[in-house]
């Protein structure tokens, strides 16, 4: 069965989350990935489990050629490989591609139709162009962590390298947008994402507020600040749930349901701004009622009756979520034999779904056959791996 981007052929120059990511989404369209990778590997397979479960998580289906580019003949193999390229990606520090004789002007002077997709911290035209780019200064600068955690406590990071990942989503998007545009206009295009503007876009709600009424937004916890009870935390017998009930009909049938009606018409609970402003009284009312069920008696009640919630579930408990195992969201991939456990992609593409996508490669796993459709002889791609200007496999 034919996969949409089947024939595009990506050398993808990323390390870590960002450009990998976006790699791995065009692998699992179809796409031909190779992942270029110094010989001793990506960075990310130098710190350990973190690093292991990274190359798994966003390197599936692609293909490993290890090459030093910092050498003359390691650089000619990725000039041979990118003359051909449809996408070019890589989020190197700025100036490291170019260095290599392999950035956007390079390779367009080779191959005029490429699209070239690039990822930095803070973009490549501002007074922090030559930055390393992380997920964790992208949240610090944008805005994100002064809006994350409790009220008068420290700002707090998100539990997980949120803009990395998005940002790779953000690639792949901009990548394939470029390339339909090579499609029916003819002309390459090169790409550009950056942390910095990716963190900012993933708060655009919450940017729309502060431009309307230029008041900077607080850090306040759980609960939206102009609604209650909303995204409010409430413990169960056998954990806790988080509930919203945004209406006054909502409002007015969650009291029913707990037994407490007569809070509908409290002077503290009679409207919106009034339970605003009494939060934690609210809660402390309600708790009762929940501490008494369990979270799945609990989620029954609510939304059975049309009020939003949700189980707070721990990782292990998200493994057994029903939804998540009528999805077939967890695959076990066996990469030479040994099996392992991934996140498949967020998406299906019907009858045509293919389901669980390949392991990541190895280091340098592919280099001598991808050497070998690059025309090179088995007796330099010999002399080359001898000489560690390349490393392959099965060596």
């Amino acid at each position: 069965m034919k996969r949409p981007l089947d024939g595009v052929r990506v050398v993808d120059f990323g390390q870590f989350i960002a450009a990998p990511a976006a790699g791995a989404a065009l692998a699992e369209m179809g796409a031909d990935v190779i992942k270029i990778e110094p010989v001793g590997g990506e960075s990310a397979r130098q710190i350990g489990v973190y690093g292991q479960a990274m190359v798994r998580a966003y390197n599936g289906g692609k293909r490993s050629l290890a090459v030093d580019l910092r050498t003359s003949e390691g650089r000619e193999v990725a000039r041979r490989l990118v003359h051909d390229a449809d996408i070019v990606l890589q989020n190197l520090r700025t100036g490291v591609m170019e260095g290599f004789g392999l950035g956007p002007a390079d390779v367009r002077a080779v191959n005029p139709g490429v699209v070239y997709g690039s990822v930095s911290g803070f973009g490549r035209h501002g007074p922090s162009r030559d930055r390393p780019g992380f997920d964790i200064a992208a949240q610090a600068e944008s805005g994100l962590m002064s809006v994350t955690g409790e009220a008068g406590r420290d700002p707090q990071r998100v539990g997980v390298p949120v803009v990395d990942a998005a940002a790779g989503h953000v690639l792949a998007e901009a990548v394939l947008g470029a390339y339909i545009g090579r499609l029916r206009f003819g002309t390459g295009r090169d790409v550009e994402v950056s942390l910095l503007d990716v963190a900012i876009h993933l708060q655009g709600t919450t940017w729309g507020e502060y431009f309307l009424t230029g008041e900077v937004p607080e850090r306040k916890g759980n609960g939206q600040p102009t609604v209650a009870p909303a995204a409010d935390v409430v413990p169960t017998a056998d954990g806790a749930i988080v509930l919203s009930a945004y209406t006054p009909a909502h409002f007015a049938k969650l009291c029913v349901l707990v037994g407490r009606a007569e809070l509908a018409d409290e002077p503290r609970f009679a409207t919106n701004p009034d339970r605003v402003a009494n939060r934690a009284a609210l809660l402390a009312e309600l708790a009762p009622a929940f501490g008494g069920l369990t979270t799945r008696d609990a989620l029954d009640m609510l939304v059975g009756n049309g009020i939003v919630a949700g189980a707070i579930n721990d990782y292990a408990q998200v493994t057994q979520h029903p939804d998540v195992l009528a999805s077939g969201t967890f695959v076990e991939v066996v990469d030479d034999g040994t099996p392992y456990t991934v996140v498949r992609p967020p998406w299906r593409d019907g009858p045509h779904d293919v389901g669980a996508p390949a392991p990541a490669p190895g280091v340098g796993r592919d280099t001598r056959a991808i050497m070998a459709e690059l025309g090179y002889p088995t007796t330099e791609i010999d002399d080359l791996v001898r000489r560690g200007i390349v490393r392959a496999g099965d060596d």
